[in-house]
């Protein structure tokens, strides 16, 4: 474990140890954590995307990138290192090689992202319908784009919501979520 993770971690065991269930889902660069990762911080990994049930309401939730249908050489590159046989080759290597790779994909990464437009990088509006659709939910929560807010639509005549969480990093954006519906948090406010 690299230790500038480590705080990161231990905030999460606290949590868990404290009988909070903590669910955490695979993201665009975190996708090789697994069951060391569970067992060091008693997180529960969870598929994406997955449908809970979210006070009465069936809720699709996803990390959100497999939504940017546009940007194909995003989504070519996701299929690539979600291979397992590419996961396992890239494990079996030293660990400071990794390190060198990981920095080397980050950093072609910023520099595609800035060449490219912000309508190719955000969500693709068809993709969004048939990921609802092919779950049979009306409302949708992701991140990915890191562009916060509440879009309202329609699928099959029906109201439908997704709503997109900021990122963690810059915003430290959350989603509070009850019976009466769900509203933007930010950790500021749970300070």
């Amino acid at each position: 474990m690299l230790p500038e993770y480590r705080p990161s971690l231990e905030a999460l065991k606290a949590l868990s140890d404290s009988r909070v269930p903590v669910y955490v889902m695979h993201g665009n660069r975190d996708f090789l954590m697994g069951e060391q990762f569970c067992r060091d911080t008693g997180c529960t990994l969870i598929d994406d995307p997955t449908v809970i049930d979210l006070y009465g309401t069936p809720t699709l939730l996803m990390h959100g990138d497999t939504l940017c249908t546009d940007d194909t050489a995003y989504q070519e590159f996701r299929r690539m290192v979600r291979d397992p046989a590419f996961q396992k080759e890239f494990l079996s290597k030293p660990a400071e090689e990794r390190i060198e790779t990981a920095r080397q994909y980050r950093e072609t990464s910023r520099n595609a992202t800035a060449e490219k437009s912000e309508e190719i990088m955000d969500v693709n509006p068809q993709a969004v319908i048939e990921a609802m659709q092919q779950a049979g939910v009306t409302r949708l929560i992701h991140g990915h784009t890191h562009r916060p807010a509440f879009h309202q639509l329609e699928i099959d005549g029906k109201p439908a919501e997704r709503i997109v969480l900021g990122d963690w990093y810059g915003q430290g954006s959350m989603l509070a979520c009850s019976t009466e519906g769900c509203r933007p948090d930010t950790l500021a406010s749970q300070i």
